[in-house]
């Protein structure tokens, strides 16, 4: 095992970049640990490596004595064979490899000292790293599955899981990649930096990369809502007055947002200008929909929107997108209400008095709607209809102009018994007020 672990050592500290002091350090603990399992040595007891040789043997601190030695103890006369001039009660360093010391070594200092060399790799790792989570990192993809990305990032590894990544897009091993670093994990088994792509921040970090203004606090980003792989609303302001925020952000022909939208794959981004008036704000967010009125309710944090029949689609946008993604901008709830328009709300009152009336008279549905069409909107309006008045409408059979027919008795039959209640209504509260002092 000797020649075997000197290459191990070699190969760490140029490939991991791991000092071999480091790896010795995490390999005499390892095998001590596994030493101690395995037999009953001293209390005080080292493992060490010697790194010219390879060799590795176990010390331990003996306690001398004249006679009855424990497992911690040493007779003198044993002792003095190695240490001449050793005394009863001195502390010496003696070894004690045992036999069987190589076989417990090679069986379980392989796995142990790779849990040990993750572990160094992991601070390695943390003190490289811990000052960027928050920012953009890129990387080469090392394998792409379900469960995620795994990516190089220089001399340690990223993880993309699955719900952090955007929804659609695909890589393979060898693709460069951008996502922003989270967390930098020293607990877990597998890579240690935790990335993503679907985070808000990661939008943000992006226009800091792409637009100068931003990144110089000319230009601020003042809210991100995001459905990732899809579409984006930035809301954004100057503090130059000289300075268009939209127009530094989207960049000349586009260029800035498109290249924010290539590395987003393909995902659509709206940069909207910022207003400190809620409306103004609420009608640029909800853009292109043009808006009728905006009613705001601060006690509820609800904002219901008015928009015709022709805008309301726009409104809401594929999905309901649009309004979801303006809703969570300006963190207060939306409704929105469709107002019709005059052609629209005649088409509608003509159907309902078309409904009423087909009920009413026991007729077909066409029927109605044919009486409708020509000025008929009630029963009582129908008895002032001639005979020949009806016939001249084709829609209608024999049938619906007997059900007519029928109709308009009932509602003349009724009609004076109604004026006959009445005056008897009248004449009883007249004899209620004489009979009061």
């Amino acid at each position: 095992m000797n020649n075997e672990l000197l290459a191990m050592l070699e190969y760490i500290e140029q490939e991991r970049g791991i000092s071999k002091e480091q790896v010795v350090k995490a390999l005499e603990q390892a095998i001590l640990s596994a030493y101690r399992k395995s037999s009953r040595p001293a209390s005080d007891l080292n493992v060490k490596v010697n790194l010219r040789t390879g060799e590795l043997k176990a010390w331990a601190r003996l306690k001398v004595v004249s006679e009855f030695p424990t497992e911690d103890e040493i007779l003198l006369a044993d002792a003095v064979r190695r240490i001449p001039g050793a005394k009863i009660g001195d502390i010496v360093e003696w070894e004690v490899t045992a036999a069987d010391f190589g076989r417990i070594a090679a069986q379980t200092a392989r796995q142990t000292i790779a849990q040990m060399l993750r572990k160094a790799e992991k601070d390695i790792v943390h003190d490289e790293f811990k000052d960027k989570v928050g920012e953009i990192v890129t990387g080469t993809v090392h394998h792409a599955d379900a469960a995620g990305i795994v990516v190089d990032i220089k001399k340690s590894q990223g993880i993309i899981a699955g719900r952090d990544r955007i929804p659609g897009e695909q890589f393979s091993a060898g693709d460069r990649i951008s996502a922003l670093l989270v967390k930098v994990d020293m607990e877990g088994s597998g890579p240690s930096l935790i990335l993503t792509r679907t985070s808000n921040n990661f939008v943000r970090r992006l226009f800091e990369r792409e637009v100068s203004e931003i990144h110089d606090g000319v230009v601020e980003i003042v809210g991100i809502a995001r459905a990732p792989g899809s579409r984006s609303k930035v809301a954004v302001k100057s503090n130059d007055p000289r300075v268009d925020p939209v127009g530094a952000c989207v960049g000349m022909r586009g260029l800035r947002v498109r290249n924010i939208t290539n590395e987003l794959g393909n995902e659509r981004i709206d940069v909207i200008p910022y207003n400190s008036d809620l409306k103004t704000f609420i009608a640029n967010a909800m853009h292109p929909a043009k808006l009728l009125d905006i009613v705001l309710n601060p006690e509820t944090k609800t904002v219901t929107i008015h928009v015709d029949q022709e805008n309301s689609r726009l409104a809401f946008g594929r999905k309901a997108q649009n309004v979801r993604l303006t809703q969570r901008l300006i963190q207060w709830n939306i409704n929105i209400v469709i107002q019709e328009s005059e052609e629209e709300e005649f088409a509608r009152k003509k159907q309902e008095a078309a409904a009423e009336l087909a009920a009413r008279a026991g007729i077909s549905a066409e029927a109605a709607a044919a009486l409708v069409e020509h000025g008929y909107l009630t029963v009582e309006g129908l008895g002032n209809a001639s005979a020949e008045d009806l016939a001249a409408i084709a829609e209608l059979t024999d049938d619906d102009r007997a059900g007519i027919a029928q109709a308009v008795a009932a509602a003349k039959a009724a009609s004076p018994a109604d004026e006959q209640q009445q005056p008897a209504a009248e004449d009883a509260g007249a004899a209620t007020d004489a009979e009061q002092p």
